[in-house]
């Protein structure tokens, strides 16, 4: 017996081996999966009751419908024969295994900075983790000649950026591992970003003054991220960004639009330490407009609904629907309904958000820590084009929130659209 042990003491440093490799491969598998909810991928390469990573959600572009495509490893119809080097030239620079260059709603010109080592640390994710579906991808809408792909290495040159992500020596190591994440894996420029005449992002980092000031897409405006006191994050502090980022609430505010699905898929299940991280970034971002101020509170509007007093265009529209969670005050109940006065969105100069929110509706995220998910029904089957205007015209000029007012084109437009997405959705 101990000659038989004798003979197997040479093999231990290699089992030993062994099995640290096996440990280092899964803790950097389990490190690729928290990066990819970091960088939301299931939001676009999946499907309602589809298969995750699977791809074929549609998205609108100004020239026509185009379709996520299938990351699972499927050899044949997803990534499974893509080595690393083409993993990260499809994620840095949009261009996949075969020469074809992607359509820039995939954020490659956010995921530039993503570094070497949480690049790996994805590929061994999608490679070996997740389950490969066999799906095949779905064609764009997108008319020819204008589906030509070539011209997308011109929009590359003009408009995406090689280099990687540098650390800004003006940061703290937190903000900058906030920085790191905004500014990639959470590619929030992409939606909180206006866009140009290209359709491109106008400034990809902090160093442009456009950066993260909001942005409109689809209908929904994603509000504006900097410390403008009016419209912006200037009167969050950072622990209102943290919790707003956990749990999709604060007592004032609730996510609504596609930031639903990036709270529920995505930050929601940060760290503490990142999400701090993020917070602490967004506080360092210099006010959109330096001169914005925060609205001053007024008791008029409160003491005219109290009165009965509805001789204002959408005070009655106002009573009617939204007064029983809102509030006569428009400060709504924390944690709840959100508040209406002086809310950031609301202050917005864009109210495509709040058109979209009475005609279609909304909800909070369900996370961990709020899992009641409330709702807020859908009203463009109840009230017309000039209705909707006038409510959300008193919302927005009631207790003290002085912003301009809203058409009746504007809410027909959104109107249409809507009904014009849904029913290709349909007859797809």
């Amino acid at each position: 017996m101990k000659k038989r042990w004798t003979a197997l003491l040479p093999l231990l440093p290699l089992a030993l081996l062994v099995q640290s490799a096996h440990a280092s491969d899964d803790t950097r598998i389990k490190q690729g999966e928290y990066l990819a909810r970091a960088g939301d991928c299931v939001a676009c390469h999946s499907t309602a009751g589809g298969k995750p990573f699977a791809g074929g959600l549609k998205m609108s572009t100004p020239v026509g419908a185009i379709y996520s495509t299938n990351i699972t490893p499927d050899k044949a119809t997803g990534i499974g024969e893509y080595s690393y080097d083409d993993f990260a030239k499809a994620l840095r620079e949009g261009v996949a295994k075969d020469g074809r260059n992607l359509y820039p709603a995939m954020p490659y010109t956010s995921f530039v900075n993503i570094s070497d080592e949480d690049m790996h640390a994805l590929y061994a994710y999608f490679t070996q983790r997740v389950k490969p579906v066999s799906q095949q991808n779905h064609d764009s809408d997108i008319p020819w000649p204008l589906n030509m792909r070539w011209p997308l290495a011109v929009w590359n040159m003009l408009f995406a950026s090689s280099q990687p992500f540098t650390p800004d020596p003006m940061l703290s190591a937190q903000e900058n591992r906030g920085a790191y994440l905004v500014q990639g894996l959470g590619h929030c420029g992409t939606c909180h970003t206006p866009r140009g005449i290209g359709f491109q992002e106008k400034a990809l980092d902090h160093h442009d003054s456009a950066y993260l000031t909001g942005g409109t897409l689809e209908g929904w405006h994603a509000p504006n991220l900097t410390g403008n006191a009016r419209e912006g994050l200037g009167r969050w502090s950072a622990a209102d960004i943290a919790q707003f980022l956990k749990t999709g609430q604060t007592t004032h505010v609730a996510a609504f639009g596609s930031m639903t699905d990036v709270i529920t898929d995505s930050t929601q299940h940060l760290s503490d330490e990142d999400v701090q991280a993020i917070a602490a970034y967004l506080k360092t971002l210099a006010p959109s407009d330096a001169q914005s101020t925060a609205p001053a509170g007024n008791s008029d509007t409160a003491a005219t609904l109290i009165r009965g007093d509805m001789r204002k265009p959408g005070a009655q529209v106002y009573m009617d629907n939204c007064a029983a969670c809102h509030r006569t005050d428009g400060k709504g109940y924390a944690g709840t309904f959100p508040a209406l006065a002086h809310n950031s969105a609301v202050l917005s100069d864009d109210p495509s958000s709040l058109i979209s929110l009475v005609l279609k509706g909304g909800k909070v995220p369900v996370t961990q820590q709020a899992i009641t998910g409330l709702a807020m029904p859908d009203f463009g089957w109840r009230l017309d084009d000039k209705q909707v205007a006038d409510v959300l015209t008193f919302i927005r000029s009631g207790w003290g929130n002085n912003a301009i007012a809203v058409k009746p084109d504007e809410v027909k437009a959104l109107r249409e659209n809507i009904s014009t997405v849904e029913r290709k959705s349909q007859q797809r």
